[in-house]
């Protein structure tokens, strides 16, 4: 298979180590690009639910991809997240072509690109972090409830369900957050000069320009990797919305893939052992 030639690639929200994380078609997405920059917009291994006994291979395997990509001279930006908050005291940490940051400014193409996750414009989690942290375990719950739901309902051949998303569209106060969220973001956006304004967090893909009486500026957020499958991609100084269901090539080449495959298989003690450093480097338990 060709890669697809990228200048940038942005994902967030992948929530490794929980079982709501759908690693198996990120890694097929990721096999399938060759990004000159890759930024993890937050969230990337979820630090708040982390335990070491559930780290599938499939999540062990993005691990891989990542590894591969920082020694093969992508650039690799790691922006920290709220579910990866223990990450930000190491900003600053480099390890080849990889660097941990809390937030980023990239020139491109001639325009400013703002990066960050989003939780600081979060009032739940600036003042009710507990309140959170019970939300997404909730959120977390759902997912694995969802997941079994729609096992069965593809077997009876009714296709797929979201309930998260079914609830985030149909109750009034998620759809007034979402719509603040991406208002404020902007307008500091616009304050700032700034062309393009890159978040995550809110797990809601979405590109659209916004105005206001000082300006405008382009408002692109990522999605995530539990319901949505999405991603930002920059290339031919155009940023578009990616959307694995919509993407036939990633789904059926890979989708035969065994993770018990001889390459996997020669490399996973050797990346266990990594995984286990950087644990321990970032004192993750």
């Amino acid at each position: 298979m060709k890669k697809r030639k990228l200048d940038i690639a942005v994902i967030s929200d992948v929530h490794l180590g929980t079982y709501g994380c759908r690693a198996t078609e990120l890694h097929n997405y990721l096999k399938s690009i060759n990004p000159k920059i890759l930024i993890l917009n937050g969230d990337i291994i979820d630090i708040w639910q982390f335990k070491k006994r559930y780290f599938p291979k499939p999540h062990m395997k993005i691990i891989k991809q990542l590894m591969s990509y920082i020694t093969s001279g992508t650039k690799v930006y790691y922006i920290t997240g709220n579910h990866d908050e223990m990450l930000r005291k190491f900003k600053g940490f480099r390890l080849g072509s990889f660097e941990i940051v809390n937030k980023l400014v990239l020139d491109i193409d001639g325009k400013k690109g703002w990066f960050f996750h989003g939780d600081v414009f979060d009032v739940t989690m600036q003042h009710s972090k507990w309140l959170a942290k019970l939300g997404s375990i909730g959120y977390d719950t759902l997912i694995i409830i969802n997941t079994a739901v729609n096992w069965t309902s593809n077997k009876l051949g009714y296709g797929k369900l979201s309930f998260s998303k079914k609830i985030k569209n149909s109750v009034k106060s998620a759809v007034k957050f979402i719509n603040n969220f991406e208002k404020i973001v902007s307008e500091i956006a616009i304050s700032k000069k700034y062309d393009y304004v890159v978040c995550g967090h809110i797990h809601h893909p979405e590109i659209k320009s916004i105005q206001n009486k000082n300006g405008g500026t382009t408002y692109l957020n990522s999605g995530d990797w539990i319901e949505n499958l999405t991603s930002l991609e920059y290339h031919n100084k155009s940023w578009s919305l990616y959307e694995y269901e919509k993407d036939e090539i990633a789904k059926n080449i890979y989708k035969n893939t065994n993770a018990n495959d001889p390459d996997f298989m020669n490399t996973e003690s050797s990346n266990h052992k990594i995984f286990e450093e950087l644990l321990k480097e970032f004192n993750i338990n």
